[in-house]
C-alpha cells in the first residue's frame, strides 16, 4: 500500500508528540485559571482526552479512512479552544489512525491547532466532525467535558468575528482561524483574526 509518504510525514510529529510527552511529565494537577484579558500572564493551558479508536470516532464524524492522503482539495485551518480562560490543547493524531495506518480527509497531524482538509473531492467539512474525531461535544450547552453553566455562554469566531447558530454546523474555509470560546455572558473577550500558517500551507 502506498503509505510511504503518509509515513514520513507522520515521523516528526511523532517523535514530537513523544518528546512533548516526555517533557510534560504525567501531574495530573489542573492548572489554576489565569485570564488571557487580565494581564496576569499566558492563560493556562489544559488537553482532553482523544478517542481509543480514531477509525471509529472518524466514522462517527461521517468521515472514511484512506490508505493515503488525497490532495485534489487541501487547505487547512487553524483552530483555537479557550474555556474558562483555559486554553484546550488541540490534539496531534485526529483522524489518524496510527495502527492501521489509514487516514480521514479531516486530520491534525501536531498539536499547532492546525487542522489539514486533504480530500478527493470538494465537499463541507464542519467543526462538529472535528470535534467528533476528538470525541468531544460541541454544543451549545457542553463544550468538551464541560458543561456550561449559568451565566456562561458558547461563543464561536472565525477571522475575529463572532459567527451564529450550531457551532458543529460552521463550515470551514481556507485559512479560517477558529476560536471556540466559553466563558461569563458578560466577558468580552480579545480573540486573534488570523493565524501565521508555516510557508506551504
Amino acid at each position: 500500500m502506498a503509505y510511504w509518504r503518509f509515513a514520513q510525514r507522520l515521523a516528526a510529529p511523532v517523535v514530537a508528540a513523544v518528546t512533548a510527552f516526555a517533557l510534560a511529565g504525567c501531574g495530573g494537577s489542573t492548572p489554576a485559571p489565569v485570564s488571557p484579558q487580565t494581564g496576569a500572564g499566558a492563560p493556562a493551558t489544559t488537553t482532553w482526552p482523544t478517542p481509543p479508536d480514531a477509525s471509529v470516532a472518524a466514522s462517527k464524524a461521517g468521515l472514511v479512512m484512506l490508505g493515503e492522503e488525497q490532495l485534489a482539495v487541501h487547505y487547512h485551518v487553524h483552530l483555537d479552544v479557550i474555556v474558562n480562560d483555559h486554553v484546550v490543547s488541540v490534539p496531534a493524531f485526529l483522524g489518524i489512525d496510527l495502527t492501521r495506518h489509514t487516514i480521514a480527509p479531516l486530520h491534525t497531524h501536531d498539536a499547532s491547532g492546525v487542522v489539514h482538509i486533504e480530500s478527493a473531492k470538494d465537499v463541507p467539512f464542519t467543526l462538529g466532525q472535528v470535534f467528533t474525531e476528538w470525541g468531544q461535544a460541541l454544543r451549545s450547552d457542553q463544550v468538551g467535558p464541560v458543561t456550561l453553566g449559568p451565566g456562561q455562554e458558547l461563543r464561536v469566531y472565525r477571522n475575529g468575528q463572532r459567527v451564529t447558530g450550531d457551532p458543529a454546523a460552521l463550515r470551514l474555509r481556507a485559512h479560517d482561524e477558529i476560536v471556540v470560546w466559553v466563558g461569563a455572558s458578560s466577558q468580552q473577550p480579545s480573540v486573534p483574526s488570523s493565524y501565521a500558517f508555516p510557508p506551504g500551507l
